[in-house]
């Protein structure tokens, strides 16, 4: 039999590469599509469009109707923006979305989530697990934004009903990553620096890995449960940047700022962005800086022992990639 499955953000880095693994797989894949360019290429990745949007009710339930999981994979990412913006995207759309998935009688709801709703200050966090509770901070909108929306995904499980699963990566990475641009530009525009001596301790999760592991917890994942996963091999911040960084023939930078200058830079940055309503986002904000500025490293025992996860793509055969694209 055929299985059908609703994806969201299938336009995008990581749920275009979602629809193409499933759709390889033998899914009838939907996925939801907020304008006639995004039907396209949802489209032409082999997913059937359904024209909506997450704060659409009845294109929800239209698109929800009939299927057997739905892949939650659209989010509001940015590290610099309005916090009513990150609200209405990533924990009212998440809201709306499970509650037509409900009323549709899927099964299975699986969401990516986000290593980083585990970050509260900074603190170095290494082998960080399940058992870490989520934080909100109101300079961090993203992440806390994510920690609401992961609490209301978890909170509808209702097992043998209605089973839902949180899949947690750190820094997604790989071919077509939207964030490796914005770096590029920081680097050659003067503005880039290291926090510290970029020695810091991180986690990856590559692209491929991360799909794997939605996969992986459509099937075997605990209702109510969340998951970190990641490449399996832990870096350094420098390391991890700079081989980016190469994939673009751009030479890693040697500028860098102590964590206590840069928080306050960013601070700064931010009261001007802010105060004088400028265009794009700052160079640099207090939310990047938690991201990267101090040690933070996933254990994904737990996604190893109850999902069967292993990681299917290396760092190296990673890197190999972008170079080739």
């Amino acid at each position: 039999m055929t299985t059908t499955c609703l994806v969201t953000g299938g336009s995008g880095f990581v749920g275009g590469r979602l629809v193409e693994r499933l759709v390889a797989q033998g899914w009838h894949v939907r996925a939801l599509a907020r304008s006639e360019e995004a039907a396209r290429i949802v489209g032409s990745r082999g997913a059937q469009p359904v024209r909506g949007s997450l704060d659409d009710a009845a294109s929800l339930a239209q698109a929800c109707e009939g299927c057997d999981a739905v892949f939650h994979v659209a989010a509001h990412f940015k590290l610099w923006g309005d916090p009513a913006e990150f609200e209405r995207s990533n924990v009212d759309g998440t809201a709306m979305l499970l509650q037509a998935a409900q009323r549709a009688s899927v099964k299975r709801f699986v969401q990516l989530g986000a290593a980083a709703v585990v970050m509260g200050d900074m603190a170095p966090m290494l082998r960080a697990n399940e058992s870490l509770p989520r934080h909100e901070r109101a300079w961090a909108p993203y992440s806390a934004s994510k920690a609401r929306s992961e609490s209301l995904v978890l909170g509808a499980n209702r097992p043998g009903v209605f089973e839902t699963v949180v899949v947690r990566p750190p820094m997604i990475w790989g071919a077509g990553m939207p964030t490796l641009a914005h770096m590029v530009e920081t680097v050659k525009a003067g503005q880039f620096r290291w926090v510290g001596d970029g020695s810091q301790a991180m986690s990856t999760a590559h692209v491929d890995n991360v799909c794997h592991a939605l996969e992986l917890a459509v099937h075997k994942g605990r209702g109510g449960e969340a998951y970190f996963v990641s490449d399996g091999a832990d870096s350094t911040l420098k390391d991890v940047i700079s081989g980016l960084l190469q994939t673009r023939g751009i030479a890693p930078p040697k500028a860098s700022a102590p964590l206590p200058v840069a928080w306050v830079m960013a601070s700064v940055m931010e009261w001007v962005w802010r105060t004088f309503s400028r265009k794009g986002e700052p160079p640099i904000t207090r939310q990047m800086l938690r991201l990267i500025g101090a040690p933070f490293t996933v254990d994904i025992a737990k996604a190893q022992r109850e999902l069967g996860y292993r990681p299917v793509m290396s760092r190296e055969l990673g890197l190999r990639a972008m170079l080739a694209a």
